[in-house]
């Protein structure tokens, strides 16, 4: 993995969706992009910042009822390629009880839109604890997290 610079993951960030809206062609288009972006952000935003509030609705609106959520395991005894595998409603109860609550004052936390094409979209979302990738459907107006790919980082000591 290639570690950016925080200062230089935010300005390219920032260029790639500048070239995303340039590459639009009409200023309707634009305005449809940066509205689409807008939405996703938000998506982004209810299910990270739902679990640091321990605000189980605000989760469970960012969230496909399908959802499949999804660690990285390695070889288990019980299973090659493991998968760690959780749900909605499984997310929904651990932000329920608090897992992730935090202080705001201690928030760090990025969601960065790597692609949308349609009604579907790629999210990076990045907090000390751990990254996800997201990849939302637009269902009518409303964009939800249909699979997520996530790393835990290691504890610091």
């Amino acid at each position: 993995m290639i570690a950016l610079h925080p200062e230089l993951e935010a300005r390219v960030s920032t260029l790639a969706l500048l070239f995303a809206v340039a590459a639009a062609t009409s200023p309707a288009a634009d305005a449809a992009t940066i509205a689409a972006i807008e939405a996703i952000e938000a998506t982004c935003h209810d299910y990270v910042d739902g679990q640091l509030e321990a605000d189980p609705q605000r989760v469970a609106r960012s969230l496909h009822p399908d959802l499949a959520k999804r660690a990285v395991l390695g070889d288990t005894p019980d299973e090659r390629l493991g998968l760690r595998r959780m749900s909605k409603e499984e997310l929904v109860a651990l932000t329920k009880q608090g897992a992730l609550k935090t202080p705001k004052d201690q928030w760090d936390r990025r969601c960065t839109v790597l692609d949308v094409t349609g009604n579907a979209a790629s999210v990076r979302l990045e907090t000390p604890w751990f990254v996800d990738y997201f990849h939302m459907g637009r269902f009518e107006q409303r964009w939800v997290i249909v699979n997520a790919l996530w790393y835990p980082k290691p504890k610091a000591e």
